[in-house]
């Protein structure tokens, strides 16, 4: 610096002859000021050099020295504390797939200090290109299941069955901070089945207030359990209310979905046509679907949660059987399920429903009804279904439940302590019962289910879990009528990538 100051100052002399020997007052001030610019670019420097070094000794200091951080997934690129303050995401879920990021949390992946091209928070890694643009991450899900069922008075439902509830192999990834993309196919009835497969683009309204619209073969945002991938969901199937009160297209509908989001909740508003199929000689069917959540109270270990959804649903003139068989007791049975008999001559149907649950530390309780009104031809009255359930869980481990704030539905876990790193990993007590009421019909039946469930999570990605159910039907029509009940014992062990 001193070299470079004299340098100046011996170029002013040789410039002005006049000024060789007494420099004037403002030729002093200017080389002043340009000293003190030349300081504070050095000193800018400095700072930057000693925060990348304390960054690298952090790295090289050993885990159990460290700070402990039990709910950040390991090796996830650090989030700068301004973007961490705006992300509305639950520190004990794994850090989400680049489709279903914030703005807030896709930028901060673009612009991470750490210069990581690969990240692993769930099983596979995340890979970023090395300007931050581009985002790609393999997707997968291996959900094995195992049923025995017995105490029926028909032996055509005592049975023991094997079965794989999913079997998926997919791929999401992003452009930028805006625009996203995921596709997966499940290969668990041993064929090919596209299920989810969308395009998307997100971005902010104003602080606190962010949106995104998908388009595509879309899911269900339809009630807290309805909108629970399967490979999240407390027991091994879900309610009777996300089976029953649905659109007779199924979970999945060819459309745009757009979302928005604050702090404390976010509505959908879904429009589709009919699943991915091969027909296209006749219309497709319509159906409209919006869903709106609010956690009123939501603290650092307390959340509660209130929703309410609806749907309209306009039936293809070649989709007008309305017949449900719907699962009571374990989905790898098939002769146990409460039925409505034949119905025929269906153009559309009308749900809606609503939820009321939340949680505090480890313990959370989940209520869920629905009510879903199908309208006939001829004149007949529409055949209106009920269903209704409650839902509990405990983590004996101390963990707090995957509550996602941003979705309202649940998610995949961050173990507090895993298995593979020694610990006991992650231990939940379940309960529920449910009630499903066809009897409108006079062909129509009803049923009830109670469950007693362990679910042992070893990470955030692997799982076993065990249900022991109690269930009552009272079919009208079918194999089996009139009152029975029995007992299913089912067991998974889960793997989602």
């Amino acid at each position: 610096m001193i070299l470079r100051t004299g340098s100046a100052l011996l170029a002013l002399v040789i410039a002005t002859p006049a000024l060789a020997q007494v420099p004037s007052q403002g030729d002093l001030a200017d080389l002043v000021r340009a000293q003190a610019a030349e300081i504070a670019t050095l000193k800018a420097r400095l700072d930057r050099l000693e925060g990348q070094q304390a960054v690298a000794s952090a790295a090289a200091v050993p885990a159990e020295r460290q700070p402990a951080a039990p709910q950040v997934a390991q090796n996830t690129p650090v989030t700068p504390p301004e973007a961490r303050r705006t992300i509305p995401f639950a520190p004990q879920l794994v850090p989400p797939g680049p489709a279903e990021r914030s703005v807030a949390q896709a930028d901060a992946a673009r612009t991470n200090p750490s210069g990581l091209t690969t990240e692993w928070g769930s099983g596979l890694p995340v890979f970023h290109s090395a300007d931050g643009v581009y985002t790609f991450k393999p997707r997968g899900r291996i959900l094995a299941d195992v049923s025995t069922s017995f105490g029926s008075k028909s032996d055509t439902r005592n049975l023991t069955t094997t079965g794989m509830r999913a079997l998926r192999l997919g791929l999401e990834g992003g452009v930028g901070t805006h625009f996203f993309y995921q596709m997966e196919a499940d290969f668990s009835e041993n064929e090919v089945d596209v299920v989810t497969a969308f395009m998307g683009w997100r971005d902010r309204i104003r602080p606190g207030l962010d949106y995104d619209v998908r388009a595509g073969h879309l899911f269900n945002d339809r009630g807290f359990e309805g909108s629970t991938g399967s490979d999240s969901t407390p027991f091994l199937e879900r309610t009777t209310v996300a089976t029953a009160i649905i659109p007779q297209r199924g979970f999945y509908g060819i459309g745009i979905m757009p979302r928005l989001f604050w702090k404390t909740g976010h509505a959908s508003l879904t429009v589709t046509g009919d699943r991915v199929d091969g027909t296209q000689a006749v219309s497709d069917g319509r159906t409209v679907l919006g869903r709106v959540h609010w956690n009123p109270i939501k603290t650092a270990d307390t959340v509660l949660h209130l929703g309410a959804w609806g749907f309209d649903e306009s039936l293809s003139p070649a989709a007008t059987v309305l017949t449900r068989n719907t699962v009571i007791g374990g989905r790898f049975n098939g002769g146990l399920r409460v039925s409505t008999g034949p119905l025929l001559g269906g153009t559309g149907t009308t749900g809606y429903g609503v939820e009321f649950g939340g949680y505090r530390g480890p313990v959370w309780l989940m209520a869920e009804a629905g009510r879903r009104n199908a309208r006939l031809d001829a004149g007949r009255p529409d055949f209106t279904s009920k269903a209704w359930s409650l839902s509990g869980g405990f983590f004996i481990t101390g963990d707090l439940p995957p509550y996602n704030p941003r979705l309202g539905s649940f998610g995949q876990p961050k173990v507090l302590r895993p298995t593979f790193d020694g610990g006991p990993g992650a231990i939940e007590l379940t309960a529920r019962y449910e009630n499903l009421d066809y009897t409108d019909l006079v062909t129509g039946g009803e049923g009830w289910a109670g469950t007693l469930g362990v679910n042992w999570y070893l990470n955030s990605f692997t799982r076993f879990q065990l249900n022991a159910i109690h269930w009552n039907t009272d079919n009208r029509a079918g194999a089996v009528t009139g009152s029975d009940d029995g007992e299913t014992v089912s067991a998974r062990v889960a793997v989602t990538f």
